[in-house]
């Protein structure tokens, strides 16, 4: 476990390098946010909300 959280947060840009060939942006279809979570739907399901409008959608 790192001492400080800057020693946890040392190793993210590495990840962000990794993963940015890999990632795909969601866009919110009601306001074109980028800020968009993914979600647990009621039924197990995956779902998305975004966080800047509050529209949710699967």
């Amino acid at each position: 476990m790192p001492a400080s959280i800057l020693e946890e947060a040392g190793g993210l840009p590495e990840v962000a390098k990794i993963r940015s060939g890999d990632v795909t942006l969601l866009n919110c279809p009601s306001c074109g946010s980028s800020h968009v979570a993914q979600v647990l739907g009621d039924n197990g399901g995956v779902s998305y909300v975004c966080t800047a409008c509050g529209h949710s959608w699967s």
